[in-house]
């Protein structure tokens, strides 16, 4: 595992691991909230590495990124972070992989930049719009009570909160090494860091049908955060999308890694040699 320090926008400070083959098919990683790069672990350490460049960032304000306030609410800023993990790290068109709030991440970027650089995208149990009744529908209640702990000044509140959130994550029971593992770096992140992400108003549906590179929807059908319903509303704004409902909770990736793994690299695989064939 390789460490990288990468100026990205307003010159935040991001940190980014990569594994894998250096020449191999680029993968960018970008965990949901709360989370940090670590969360794709069953990928960094699969034999995904063995054909794939895997990059996985701390997105700001988490993990090992810095945690400025007032820098979340600019979709321009989350923007400028994908393209400076992109450019810095010279990846030739990766394939973007988000998880939860990643694919607003990712939306962010494309509405900016456009999609020439990337090759695809996976949505993984993912958002596209968040801070307005319509986006509400979509997460689950369960996950919705949990919000007020999220935003809590007292650190052992919002721990709890994080605790509760990290069980609705998992279909799967957690070994309590890792538990407490996620725990820990889902508390490091600031409570004004939830706040500037949940203060968001964005809504990047109208960019869905704009979009032409290749795109795989990873759905658990056992969700307890993200309702399994948003991944049907995604493949009908996006219609050559490919689906995949995964017998999994939230964290399909963890879930059942090995089956995530073989779909993304059949995925991966189809985009680069279309790719090759049209060039």
């Amino acid at each position: 595992m390789q460490s990288h320090n990468i100026e990205g926008g307003g010159g935040v400070s991001l940190h980014v691991e990569e594994a894998g083959n250096r020449d191999g098919r680029p993968i960018l990683f970008i965990h949901g909230f709360s989370q940090c790069g670590r969360a794709w672990d069953r990928q960094t350490n699969s034999d995904l590495a063995e054909d794939h460049r895997l990059v996985a960032m701390d997105i700001r304000g988490h993990g090992r990124s810095d945690k400025p306030r007032d820098a979340y609410g600019d979709a321009q800023l989350w923007a400028d972070d994908v393209r400076a993990v992109i450019n810095a790290l010279e990846l030739d068109h990766p394939i973007l992989s988000g998880w939860s709030y990643g694919p607003l991440v990712m939306l962010d970027y494309v509405r900016h930049y456009g999609e020439d650089a990337i090759g695809g995208m996976n949505f993984v149990g993912g958002v596209t719009k968040i801070g307005t009744a319509e986006a509400l529908t979509f997460l689950t209640p369960e996950f919705v009570g949990l919000v007020p702990g999220f935003f809590s000044e007292d650190p052992a509140e919002s721990e709890r909160a994080l605790r509760s959130l990290l069980k609705l994550c998992f279909e799967t029971e957690l070994g309590s090494d890792d538990f407490e593992r996620m725990v820990e770096y889902n508390t490091s992140v600031p409570y004004h860091v939830r706040q500037g992400l949940f203060s968001r108003v964005v809504d990047n549906d109208d960019l869905l049908p704009k979009i032409r590179k290749p795109v795989l929807i990873s759905q658990g059908k056992h969700d307890r955060v993200v309702k399994p319903v948003a991944a049907g509303q995604h493949k009908t704004d996006i219609p050559h999308a490919e689906i995949d409902m995964m017998n999994t909770g939230h964290a399909c990736f963890w879930d059942d890694a090995a089956a995530f793994n073989d779909r993304l690299r059949r995925f991966t695989e189809r985009v680069f040699s279309s790719t090759a064939s049209a060039g």
